[in-house]
């Protein structure tokens, strides 16, 4: 039987259902035995419910809108090319189809939780779910509430419809095949016609982007973070795919706040989500020994190869798609930080790979220059990703996440300049990139080398030994760091040419200067340095 409550909330959703066929808040041994005994999975040798997620194996941004209701949504960011505007007549007719068609299901899962560790901004959100599975993902990756809070939970704040076998029509509902619809005025997301649990996660996300800034104040971050448990100090890692985000922040000797999305408030740091979504592909338990455990009984793995026989999952092959994932709560990693909050941080570190070989292993920010390289979001794609790369190519995702920051940037940047001049915060910007000459010629810098860097960041040894000026970047760079070759410190040493680096690095330098004034016309950089005009 559901509760009275959450009944009136179906029933204000659009959704009629008789009650039995509403399960709600169910524990995950319920919802994978559902899931098992009705086909929608299968369980691996490792205890995860193995899922497929059928045509869409990753998010689709084509099939991404926000409901743009003229003034009520004047704070969108319009003028960006990830904002896909829908007029709010599509929207309802979208809406009321998929209500009703979850009405006629045979299954309804509800669950709910919170969007953000600390509850003083926190959302309560209720996702309304079609497939057992789903309820499961979205369960894992939201704060658990306490019995207690459910208990008081009331009406949500966030509502989602994940409807994935109803497949939109452009003559019934003005859009198809898939529709991931966010309604920022009424907090309301739609997610249809596509299987891909990251959609739901992402689009909570990117509503949590639009709210935290305006509502209260609080940076909202696409970035890991983790804690020294001696001294409390908190570090958080900004980095676009390939930069290593994941493997440096799970490091043996700090305990991980959170893998992907944090807020930064007054009070400090704290996690969005309660738990991790990692890529499995080539996955190990030598390379990354915590995902590896953690892909257990209570995670779901999607589209990640099933060896038949034994059920045991292929993270190698990439026959179904490269972006398998696997979805798990945070304390399915040893060590965590299981309130999901921290202290504002004593540093930030914007992660990169720079395959160009030029950038620095590590340099210094300004406050200014941390609020450029923010707004840039740098890192580049390698020859042989992808067809028709044949040298380097530069990636730029302003905000290292551009696709879920539906407001305009600069409330970003200027947010987080505000808070590292408040907070005292040191910012730096880690090279995990190439070094001694682009991709094809030169080399990775070696992991050991980058973690002896980003742990002297951290513990502010690495500002002893002082620092010298890199014109060409405009960024200070150390001129020692313990268990680093000093030459690694300046990457013109290391290229065999230096005349060639400087050519080389000016280039990058004039690329980075293009997309900033071509994203970001009429702003120089002192006026980054400037406070925010109200």
């Amino acid at each position: 039987m559901t509760e009275p409550m959450i009944e009136s909330i179906l029933i204000n959703l659009g959704i009629e259902v008789d009650q039995d066929r509403v399960h709600v808040d169910w524990c995950p041994a319920k919802l994978i035995e559902h899931a098992i005994s009705h086909h929608e999975a299968y369980l691996t040798s490792t205890g995860s419910l193995s899922v497929s997620t059928g045509a869409f194996t990753g998010r689709s941004p084509e099939n991404r809108y926000i409901v743009d209701a003229g003034e009520a949504d004047k704070n969108v960011n319009w003028a960006s090319k990830q904002n896909k505007p829908i007029d709010e007549a599509t929207y309802r007719v979208v809406r009321k189809n998929v209500a009703r068609y979850m009405s006629q299901r045979r299954h309804l899962f509800i669950v709910r939780g919170y969007a953000g560790a600390d509850r003083k901004y926190a959302r309560k959100v209720m996702v309304v779910a079609e497939r057992a599975h789903q309820a499961l993902f979205i369960r894992q990756m939201l704060v658990r509430p306490t019995a207690d809070e459910l208990e008081q939970f009331g009406r949500p704040d966030i509502t989602v419809y994940a409807a994935p076998t109803y497949v939109c029509s452009r003559d019934r509902d003005g859009v198809e095949p898939a529709a991931v619809i966010l309604d920022m005025n009424h907090k309301k997301i739609v997610v249809a016609g596509t299987g891909y649990c990251g959609e739901i996660k992402k689009a909570i996300f990117t509503m949590m982007n639009y709210l935290l800034p305006i509502e209260d104040g609080v940076l909202p971050m696409h970035c890991s973070a983790n804690v020294d448990p001696k001294t409390g100090k908190t570090a958080v890692l900004f980095g676009l795919s390939g930069t290593g985000k994941t493997t440096l922040s799970a490091d043996p000797e700090r305990l991980l706040i959170g893998d992907d999305e944090h807020g930064w408030s007054p009070r400090g740091i704290f996690n969005i989500e309660g738990g991790c979504y990692a890529k499995t592909i080539d996955l190990t338990h030598e390379r990354e020994p915590d995902i590896f455990d953690a892909i257990r009984f209570g995670s779901v793995s999607e589209n990640v190869k099933l060896n038949r026989k034994t059920r045991e999952p292929i993270y190698s092959d990439s026959s179904i798609t490269e972006n398998g994932r696997a979805a798990y709560p945070i304390e399915h990693i040893d060590r965590v930080v299981e309130s999901g909050v921290g202290q504002s941080p004593s540093v930030v570190l914007f992660l990169t790979a720079d395959a160009y070989g030029v950038l620095p292993p590590i340099s210094k920010l300004s406050r200014e220059e941390a609020m450029f390289h923010f707004l840039t979001g740098y890192t580049a794609k390698v020859a042989g990703t992808e067809i028709g790369i044949v040298e380097p190519q530069p990636t730029f995702s302003a905000l290292f996440g551009e696709p879920f920051m539906p407001l305009d940037h600069m409330v970003y940047a200027y947010l987080l300049g505000e808070k590292i001049v408040r907070h005292n915060t040191r910012v730096y910007l880690v090279n995990t990139g190439w070094t001694g000459g682009p991709y094809g010629i030169g080399h990775r810098i070696a992991l050991s080398h980058t973690r002896a860097l980003v742990r002297a960041a951290m513990d502010g040894s690495i500002d002893d030994a002082g620092y010298r000026r890199d014109e060409i970047f405009g960024v200070d760079v150390p001129r020692e760091c313990l268990g680093v070759p000093t030459t690694l410190l300046d990457p013109r040493q290391t290229w065999d040419d230096p005349e060639e680096y400087d050519k080389a690095a000016q280039k990058l330098a004039d690329m980075f200067n293009e997309n900033f004034k071509k994203r970001y016309p009429g702003v120089e950089l002192e006026d980054l340095a400037r406070p925010r005009e109200e």
